[in-house]
């Protein structure tokens, strides 16, 4: 399946969780999701990208590690689905929407975590997310400077 897609079914996933162990599983997915794009962007994206997007399936590793494999049936991890990255740019783009979207699921699940442990395993999942995020920021820039060359060069 295509980035784009998964994106948008992990987006639809967060949003219609409700209790916190199913934020929590979707959360999981994203940053699972996340890691493997970067991966597959630090193979096969344009070469401008390539630092940024290792660095980004490390983040999105240490914000899995953090949480903690879910438990999950076949076929139910959307990251091993990931076949085509499709147009970067989209990618990236829902990418950082969907990062964003688990910070603020996060912070609302420390804002009523019932124990200690669970809020600081919120608070450095936000951070690995927000990280996250700041590299897809900086490869969706990369990718505007890119195509600012090429038009230059026309």
């Amino acid at each position: 399946m295509d980035a784009v897609r998964l994106i948008l079914t992990s987006r639809r996933a967060l949003a219609g969780s409700g209790e916190v162990r199913q934020i929590m599983v979707e959360v999981w997915q994203a940053q699972s999701l996340a890691q493997a794009i970067g991966s597959r962007l630090a193979v096969f994206g344009p070469p401008r990208l390539r630092g940024e997007a290792l660095g980004l399936t490390e983040l999105a590793g240490r914000g899995c590690g953090v949480l903690g494999q879910p438990e999950l049936g076949p076929g139910e991890l959307r990251a091993a689905q990931l076949t085509d990255l499709g147009d970067a740019r989209q990618a990236l783009l829902g990418l950082g929407g969907l990062l964003g979207e688990v910070g603020i699921a996060l912070v609302g699940v420390a804002s009523t975590a019932a124990d200690e442990g669970t809020y600081w395993q919120c608070m450095e999942a936000i951070d690995a997310a927000d990280e996250s995020r700041d590299r897809v920021l900086e490869m969706l820039r990369r990718l505007a400077d890119g195509e600012e060359a090429l038009a230059a060069m026309s």
